[in-house]
């Protein structure tokens, strides 16, 4: 330790599942105070041991959730012809939904509109009179952030206007998109390539997940990386949020060595 230059802060990142996360109350805290650089990384189970992904730029999407409450006009199975169907226009709602992103947002940038839940719950022969859809939008553009959310709307105005049913809008705005600094990655990159461990330095692909670590890179420069930990049996390889997940618990090793060398080696730029 004798043998360190500076203060070097080791954060454990908490609540990132689930917005607001635990990054902002931790930088509200003065978890960033006086920092000069931060580095993260998240393990990434279908990467190989040995991995590591990193680039400048973007790197992870901005995740926001919507919520849409629909207001039909129920009525018996035998008689739609009375009714104003809540499933029946919510289904054209989430159909609709998807022509948003493959007619009005440049093929060149990136987006995803997901409707997770459709909650519609009467007996079979009773038609709906509420419908309640929640999904998410991902971007990593803030003009097709704001886009998205004008015309997710837009859509649900003119499905329910059509049919003569009313609904409420929600649209929450949840994390910003992660954007990597580029003299800090290319730090990451160098060290990373000398790292013990370390076999392959990839430029990989940005995803659209969210990552609240995003809120620490807005607030000192850094960047974020994926360190590979898939297991060693193939049979064993599933992606995130699988039940069956699992990851090779020595990337934690490989990780922790790229992410001290980062950190140790940077003011020596």
């Amino acid at each position: 330790r004798h043998e360190l230059k500076g203060t070097f802060v080791m954060i454990h990142q908490h609540a990132e599942e689930y917005y607001p996360g635990g990054a902002k109350p931790m930088i509200d805290d003065g978890c960033l105070e006086n920092a000069d650089v931060i580095f993260g990384t998240h393990l990434w189970a279908t990467e190989p041991l040995g991995t590591i992904l990193c680039r400048p730029g973007a790197v992870m999407a901005a995740a926001d959730r919507f919520t849409i409450n629909i207001h039909g006009k129920g009525g018996h199975g035998a008689h739609p012809h009375d009714t104003k169907d809540a499933v029946l226009i919510g289904s054209q709602i989430v159909s609709s939904l998807q022509h948003i992103v493959s007619r009005k947002v440049n093929p060149i940038q990136s987006a995803v509109i997901s409707t997770g839940s459709f909650i519609a719950d009467n007996p079979f022969n009773v038609i709906a009179d509420q419908a309640t859809l929640i999904g998410t939008a991902r971007s990593f553009d803030e003009n097709v952030r704001s886009m998205l959310e004008k015309e997710i709307e837009a859509v649900v105005k003119g499905v329910c206007t059509m049919h003569g049913a009313s609904y409420e809008y929600n649209y929450e705005r949840g994390y910003p998109a992660v954007v990597n600094h580029p003299a800090e990655t290319s730090h990451l990159v160098s060290i990373a390539k000398n790292t013990e461990g370390v076999q392959h330095v990839i430029d990989g692909e940005p995803q659209m997940g969210g990552e609240d670590f995003a809120y620490y890179l807005q607030n000192v420069k850094g960047t974020f990386f994926f360190t590979g930990a898939a297991p060693e049996q193939p049979e064993r390889v599933y992606s995130h949020h699988h039940p069956k997940f699992d990851i090779n618990e020595k990337a934690m090793l490989t990780a922790a060595k790229v992410l001290a060398g980062a950190a140790i080696t940077y003011h020596m730029l």
